[in-house]
C-alpha cells in the first residue's frame, strides 16, 4: 500500500490533481482559524468549551472548529448545502415547470441550475450570517465575559458582508476540487473540519483517563466501539447488489456480438453520505431559527430538547436519513429507462421478461436495498452517540462524523485507484478494488 501511495506521485496528471486538492484543503483551514474582528476570541473558546456536547458543538466540529472560533469561514458550506437541498426537493416534487425543463436541458441546464443554486447560497447565507452573528453576539458565557465589546451598527455589517464573502469562497474553493482536483470537493471540505478533530479527540479521551472521570476499560471498550463501527461503515458503503445481466448474441456485419453475462451493481446505500450531509443541514435549521431569539424563553428551552442524544432529535433524525436515501436514489435511478436500454441492446435478467416486467423488478430490488441500507445508515448514524452520551465520550466518536468521514475517504480513494489502475499501476489493493463492494445482498 505504501509503494501504491508512492504511485501517485509517478502519474503526473493525478500528482497535480493531489497537489491541488491538498492546497486548496490548506487555504481552507487557513481561513478557518482566521476571526471576525471585533470578536473575543477566549469567550467564545469558553463558550464552546460549555456547548462540546451539544448540537451547536457539532456544527463546530462539522466546520472544522471554524464555528468555535467565529472565524471568517463560521458559516461554512452550510447555506450552498441546504440551497442544493431545497433545489433538489423543488426538482423531485415537479414544483416550477422552468426547473424541469432545465433537467432536460443536459450541460446547458446543469450550469443554469447551479447558477440558480449559487444565487440562493448567497440569499440564504445573508439570512444565517445575520442569524449566527446576532445570537452569538448577545449568548451568555460561563465567565459572563461578552464575546462581541462593540455590537454596532458597522460590526453587524461588516461581520454579515465578511461571513458571506467567506461561505461564498468555499462554496468555490470546494467547486475547484471537483473540477480540477481529485474527489468531491464539498465533501472533502466537511471531512477534512472532521479529521482536523482527531487530535483533539483522543487528547479529551486521554484528559479524561488522567482525571479517572472514565475508567481504563470503559476506554478499551470505547476504543473497540469506535473500531468496530469503522468497520461496518466500511463493510455498508462498499456493499451492493448485484443482478446478473444476460445479452443475447446478435450478428452485426460479419461479427457475432453479445451473448456475454454481466451485472448490475446496486449499491447498499447509495445516497453515500449526502443522506447524512442533508438530514444534519435540515436539523440545524432550528437552530438557526433560534439564533434570532436569543433571550427567548422558549428558545432557550427548545435548544434543550434539540440536542444530540435526546429521543425527539434522534427520532427525527432516523427520519430524515430514511427520507433522503428514498429521495436520492429516486433521483439517480429510473428503473423504466435501465430496463429501456437493456432491452434496446439485447439485454435481459435471466428469468424476468424484458420490458416492464424487468422495470418492475429492479424497482423491487431497489426499495429492498434502500430501506435496508437506510436502517444501517440510521444504526451508525445514532447508536454511537448514544454510547458515546452513556461513556461520556469525547464528540468526535460520532456515529455521523464517521459515516462522512468513512464514505469521503472510500470515494476519494477509489478515484486514486482509479487513476492508477487506468495507467497500468497497482491500486491500494493487491488483490481487491476499493470500488470493488465486498458483499452481495441477495
Amino acid at each position: 500500500m505504501i509503494k501504491s501511495f508512492a504511485d501517485i506521485f509517478q502519474v503526473p496528471e493525478l500528482k497535480r490533481k493531489v497537489l491541488f486538492t491538498m492546497g486548496i484543503l490548506a487555504a481552507y483551514r487557513l481561513g478557518a482559524v482566521i476571526p471576525l474582528p471585533g470578536i473575543n476570541t477566549d469567550a467564545m473558546r469558553v463558550l464552546f468549551e460549555s456547548q462540546r456536547n451539544t448540537l451547536l458543538g457539532f456544527l463546530d466540529i462539522f466546520s472544522g472548529g471554524a464555528l468555535g472560533r467565529f472565524s471568517i469561514f463560521s458559516m461554512g458550506i452550510m447555506p450552498y448545502i441546504n440551497s442544493s437541498i431545497i433545489m433538489s426537493l423543488l426538482q423531485g416534487a415537479h414544483v416550477f415547470p422552468y426547473l424541469d425543463r432545465l433537467q432536460k436541458e443536459g450541460e446547458l441546464g446543469r450550469k443554469k441550475m447551479n447558477q440558480i443554486t449559487r444565487y440562493f447560497t448567497l440569499t440564504l447565507g445573508i439570512i444565517q450570517s445575520f442569524g449566527l452573528v446576532y445570537s452569538l453576539s448577545r449568548l451568555p458565557t460561563p465567565g459572563g465575559v461578552p464575546i462581541v465589546n462593540d455590537l454596532s451598527v458597522s460590526f453587524y455589517v461588516i461581520s454579515v458582508l465578511t461571513l458571506v464573502t467567506g461561505t461564498v469562497l468555499v462554496m468555490w474553493l470546494g467547486e475547484q476540487i471537483t473540477e480540477n482536483g481529485i474527489g468531491n470537493g464539498i465533501s472533502l471540505i466537511i471531512f477534512t473540519g472532521i479529521i482536523i478533530g482527531l487530535p483533539h479527540g483522543i487528547q479529551d479521551l486521554i484528559r479524561l483517563l488522567s482525571i479517572e472521570e472514565i475508567m481504563i476499560i470503559e476506554a478499551l471498550f470505547l476504543i473497540f466501539v469506535v473500531l468496530a463501527f469503522t468497520a461496518f461503515a466500511v463493510f455498508v458503503e462498499t456493499g451492493q447488489r448485484k443482478i446478473t445481466v444476460q445479452y443475447a448474441k446478435r450478428v452485426v456485419g460479419r461479427k457475432v456480438m453479445g451473448g456475454t453475462s454481466t451485472y448490475l451493481p446496486i449499491k447498499v446505500d447509495t445516497s453515500g453520505v449526502i443522506a447524512v450531509i442533508f438530514a444534519v443541514s435540515i436539523l440545524s435549521v432550528p437552530i438557526t431559527l433560534a439564533q434570532f431569539f436569543p433571550e427567548s424563553t422558549f428558545a432557550a428551552k427548545f435548544m434543550g430538547v434539540w440536542n444530540r442524544g435526546g429521543w425527539i432529535y434522534e427520532i427525527i433524525y432516523a427520519g430524515l436519513i430514511v427520507f433522503f436515501c428514498y429521495f436520492y436514489n429516486s433521483i439517480q435511478f429510473n428503473p423504466k429507462d435501465l430496463a429501456e436500454n437493456m432491452k434496446k441492446w439485447g439485454g435481459f435478467v435471466p428469468g424476468i421478461r424484458p420490458g416492464e416486467p424487468t422495470a418492475q423488478y429492479i424497482q423491487k430490488i431497489l426499495e429492498r436495498i434502500t430501506l435496508w441500507g437506510a436502517l444501517f445508515i440510521v444504526i451508525i448514524a445514532i447508536l454511537p452517540d448514544i454510547l458515546r452520551k452513556q461513556l461520556n465520550a469525547p464528540f468526535f466518536f460520532g456515529g455521523t462524523s464517521l459515516l462522512i468521514a468513512v464514505g469521503v475517504a472510500l470515494d476519494t480513494i477509489g478515484q486514486i485507484e482509479s487513476h492508477l489502475i487506468m495507467r497500468n499501476y497497482d491500486g491500494f489493493m493487491k488483490k481487491s478494488r476499493i470500488k470493488g463492494r465486498w458483499f452481495n445482498v441477495r
